[in-house]
């Protein structure tokens, strides 16, 4: 897409806590035009220079990492990281340095050797240009995931990025196809595919409790109004300025990530075209207005085109399934990600909660539940599920991702979720947009594995070759 078609409002000074390095805060780019999304398509027909998918990348014995953004993410990410046996924390970056500094108590209380700190306009690309790193985490605005986890591929370094890992069509690509040359992995951190029920789901699935599946739903649903118009909340209030001039679902990664899984995407199925509608705002520019009665600040966010409330995007796949995604996270609604399974034999649906599984017309008992979680918890879940839960993260998912994700590296295992999952999943945020531009037309997916669909293999769910990482006990 070309430069000046972005629309910069402004430096960052670090939202979630990244570096900003020039970049726009954020770029809420117009929907891909029919020639962009065209030339998206066609690019998914050429040749595919290297699968990603099922990729074994040499063993490293220890992981070193360098985290970039120590704001909202970013020190929780340094905490449990350092939990993990085979991982060295060699450096820290924000661009705030007392930021870097702050983080380094997660070290230093467990005796690990300080990490060293970078910071500035430009402090991450020093951090990826001099140090030793096999991993670089980033947990930053998003419009910085795409540029840091290309520069870090091309530097020889495998990325892991917040989600979502890209906003267009043209980065979803850069993504894969610096991937897939340099032969580095690019995995987006959803989290959410690791939480319990949602990983006893997928097992299920796998051994077909559910039949076939036919249809599956997810969700972000999550009040952020307050937290979004906090003027302490994310710096340079850069995540309200994302919901400004783009109705579409601008996250929705937590809710396709699990669903997608369990469907097999990019591993025996692909999305193919959606449709998506949003309504009204119906909060946020109200919400503008009574704000800036009492506080000048808030003038500048009056008589903005905000994105409407609710979202709701349905994809039908290749095999003839559908996928439903929601987002709202301005209405006065209980927290959900709607993560629902329905087949031939079977449903499951959770959030919100509490989570329910039938095989007919009645639900499971309890009993029968919990004999459904001792059958078909994964032997992630098994293994590092209970630890996972004391040292926390959203309940544990984000340290079992982490962990997972360092021993996959650690025994040159495939990744969970690879380059093809975070264009894929990601790609979902300008197509929404485009298809409601269109009064809710249909707009085709492309196809980021170029063809390697119908052989790739499903996410491996054993620890074989693995479950060799240790942590660092727990008090």
């Amino acid at each position: 897409m070309k430069p000046n078609r972005r629309k910069f409002l402004q430096q960052l000074a670090i939202g979630s806590g990244a570096v900003a390095i020039g970049l726009p805060t954020f770029a809420n780019e117009n929907a891909p035009s029919d020639h962009e999304l065209a030339a998206a398509l066609n690019q998914g027909n050429s040749s595919q220079r290297f699968n990603m998918s099922g990729y074994a990348a040499p063993k490293i014995d220890k992981v070193r990492v360098g985290i970039i953004g120590l704001g909202m993410r970013g020190p929780g990410a340094v905490s449990r990281l350092s939990h993990i046996e085979g991982v060295e924390i060699k450096a820290l970056c924000d661009k705030l340095p007392a930021r870097a500094s702050a983080a380094q108590k997660y070290l230093t209380d467990k005796g690990l050797t300080k990490a060293k700190e970078y910071s500035g306009e430009d402090g991450w690309k020093e951090m990826i240009e001099k140090e030793d790193l096999d991993l670089v985490y980033i947990c930053t605005p998003w419009h910085y995931h795409t540029p840091m986890a290309v520069y870090a591929m091309e530097h020889g370094k495998h990325a892991a990025t917040e989600v979502p890992a890209a906003l267009t069509l043209e980065d979803c690509w850069k993504l894969v196809e610096t991937s897939e040359k340099t032969r580095k992995h690019c995995m987006m951190l959803e989290n959410c595919c690791y939480d319990f029920f949602e990983m006893l789901t997928l097992n299920m699935a796998r051994n077909g409790m559910f039949g076939e599946l036919i249809h599956a739903e997810g969700a972000y649903i999550h009040n952020l109004l307050g937290l979004n118009f906090d003027k302490n909340g994310y710096a340079d209030m850069w995540r309200l300025k994302e919901n400004i001039n783009y109705n579409g679902n601008i996250y929705p990664t937590h809710g396709l990530g699990p669903i997608a899984q369990c469907l097999n995407i990019n591993r025996g199925d692909k999305m193919d075209y959606l449709v998506s509608m949003s309504t009204n705002d119906f909060h946020m520019e109200h919400e503008a207005e009574e704000r800036a009665k009492k506080d000048d600040f808030y003038k500048q966010f009056v008589g903005k085109n905000y994105r409407g409330n609710m979202n709701t995007t349905t994809i039908r796949t290749a095999k003839g399934k559908t996928m439903m995604l929601q987002h709202d996270v301005t209405s006065p609604r209980i927290y959900s990600r709607i993560h629902l399974l329905s087949g031939t034999k079977g449903f499951a649906s959770k959030w919100p909660e509490p989570e329910r599984i039938s095989f007919g017309e009645e639900w499971v008992t309890e009993d029968g539940l919990k004999k459904l979680y001792d059958t078909y918890s994964p032997p992630i879940i098994k293994h590092v599920g209970e630890i996972g839960k004391k040292i926390g993260g959203h309940g544990g998912m984000d340290f079992i991702m982490d962990w997972r994700l360092i021993d996959c590296l650690r025994n040159g295992l495939p990744l969970d979720q690879n380059v093809y999952d975070a264009a894929s999943w990601s790609c979902i945020v300008p197509l929404s947009k485009k298809s409601v531009s269109k009064k809710s037309g249909s707009v085709d997916v492309p196809d980021f594995t170029r063809g390697a669909w119908t052989s790739n293999v499903p996410v491996n769910l054993t620890l074989d070759g693995g479950g060799n990482t240790t942590v660092r006990s727990v008090k």
